[in-house]
């Protein structure tokens, strides 16, 4: 009995330290003068037009290294029979899309800021934006 809970004990150590040992990922590495990472960002906007009718321009918004705006068009919420569905969900492929491509190329969503700005003209309203930007880091 003694040594069939000592081969017990032996395997559930093995075990926990082998999960403990992947379940930590390394800190990233400190910057030499404050002794916290450094980080590099980067931003992207999506601008989605409520405006009805489908006359609105939606786009994807960024700056590539060199510093030139990239756009890249969505598809409009509306169209001339109201909110079109098929249009949302062609938008929500495309900018997930461009999440997973910064992903793959190290880059941390950190944080979504959303908006909206509502036209109105005469007391009525004639459409408006859907804004959200997002902020992504990684390290420097």
């Amino acid at each position: 009995m003694n040594k069939h809970l000592t081969t017990i004990s032996v395997a559930a150590l093995t075990a926990l330290l082998t999960i403990g040992a992947f379940s930590f990922k390394p800190a990233p590495a400190p910057d030499n003068n404050t002794g916290r990472p450094t980080y590099i960002y980067k931003q992207i906007s999506t601008v989605e037009s409520v405006v009805p009718g489908g006359m609105g321009r939606s786009r994807i918004l960024t700056t590539d290294d060199g510093g030139q705006l990239l756009e890249k068009d969505l598809k409009n919420f509306y169209s001339l029979v109201g909110i079109n569905f098929e249009n949302i969900a062609n938008n929500d492929r495309v900018i997930v899309d461009k999440l997973n491509e910064l992903a793959t190329q190290g880059w941390e969503l950190c944080q979504t800021t959303c908006g909206t700005n509502q036209q109105s003209s005469g007391g009525s309203s004639s459409g408006g934006l859907f804004i959200t930007r997002y902020i992504f880091r990684k390290l420097k």
